[in-house]
């Protein structure tokens, strides 16, 4: 069951200090003697947390995998808790259920969040869904979602429960951006027909916008931004407005990309992983015509999330890239340089890390995964 420490009040669990020495695309690196520690605070726990983000007056909203949508606030002198009703019903199971949630850019004037879920279809099917809805938070323990609208659908809907991916973000211009997985079906990524294993790239109601790459063929083919991708689980901007997301590989092969208009990064035609049965597959670099990943990972991540910090309590990490490991228990410091990049530190945590977000005051904040999954505050020290 999902529990919340007592008035918010705050546990000290640890101190971490500089990082280990990881190993990445490029071989060894050394840890930056300037990388950041920190103390590590606990601030509640979820079932299942996926998701969080940060309202522009500071409230927390977290989703939790079978369907609850929770808030917090933090304010010191007037903490408060609460669920939020009016999210649509989830098809629970696997890696599906309620996932991503963001406010529209302009939701101190429209109040509008914007929350991906899995849902059921005909027959044993489901697939992921983008809807937007008008939140409305006037009572001390409670809020609801108004006018619950679906603006997008992943198609085609299938029997089988990974690979959702359904991350969305905002970019600097306002056009919203969704990671589409290929629900573990491989060659749809490669199928434009489809909107499996791609980017896509919406107007804020859904439509789509007309100088999209692919806008003149229509259909699901007209939302595509990127394509050939098999699981992101990190969309995010960089400060300078580039995309970049983070995704699985089979068993190996975690990538983090540069995400190009129109560009088709090769999955399942190319992998710098192979299949869980032992079949290999290409290497990326026997096919020029496929972008190519800024960092392979072998052994893998896991990836869970990842945002580019651009806060001022860990001046180490401004501009960078801080990606969860689910397998690795670990949060992952990233250096970007232009359109390359390379891992220069990583930070061992006790259990599985779900969710990373930056806080309005510059922390950052972490989700565990599963069940209990604890809610963590990062702030200079230790």
């Amino acid at each position: 069951m999902r529990t919340l420490l007592t008035s918010l009040s705050v546990l000290a669990l640890a101190a971490c200090s500089a990082s280990e020495d990881v190993s990445a695309q490029t071989g060894d690196t050394e840890a930056v003697a300037s990388e950041a520690s920190f103390s590590v605070e606990e601030m509640g726990s979820f079932d299942e947390p996926w998701a969080m983000t940060f309202l522009p007056n500071g409230i927390a909203l977290i989703t939790e995998k079978e369907g609850t949508l929770r808030f917090v606030d933090f304010a010191p002198d007037t903490p408060r808790l609460g669920s939020i009703s009016g999210v649509p019903a989830v098809d629970y199971g696997g890696q599906g259920g309620l996932g991503d949630i963001v406010p529209h850019p302009d939701f101190a004037e429209n109040g509008l969040v914007y929350f991906s879920y899995a849902e059921a279809g005909e027959g044993d099917t489901r697939g992921a869904v983008v809807a937007r809805a008008r939140l409305v938070m006037d009572e001390a323990d409670a809020g609801r979602l108004e006018d619950v609208e679906t603006i997008w659908r992943q198609m085609p809907k299938t029997s089988r429960r990974g690979h959702y991916s359904h991350r969305i973000v905002f970019g600097p211009d306002g056009y919203l951006f969704i990671a589409s997985g290929d629900r573990q079906e491989l060659e749809p990524a490669q199928d434009m027909t489809n909107n499996l294993g791609t980017i896509v790239r919406l107007n804020d109601d859904g439509s789509v916008p007309e100088d999209n790459p692919f806008a003149d063929r229509g259909g699901m083919t007209a939302q595509i931004w990127s394509y050939g991708h098999r699981n992101p689980l990190g969309l995010a901007f960089a400060p300078d407005g580039q995309l970049w997301d983070v995704e699985h590989g089979p068993a190996g092969g975690d990538e983090l990309n540069r995400v190009e208009r129109g560009a088709n990064y090769g999955w399942p035609t190319v992998s710098d992983g192979e299949h869980y049965d032992g079949r290999p597959i290409a290497d990326h670099d026997t096919d020029p015509s496929f972008a190519t990943p800024a960092i392979v990972w072998t052994p893998v991540i896991a990836p869970g999330g990842m945002i580019f910090y651009t806060g001022d309590m860990f001046p180490a990490w401004r501009g960078d890239v801080l990606i969860t490991g689910l397998s690795t228990n670990a949060l992952v410091h990233v250096e970007i340089d232009g359109d390359t990049a390379s891992e220069v530190a990583r930070h061992d945590f006790d259990n599985r890390l779900r969710e990373v977000e930056q806080g309005p005051d510059g922390a950052v904040w972490l989700l565990e995964d599963g069940e209990g999954g604890r809610l963590l505050r990062l702030t200079p020290g230790g």
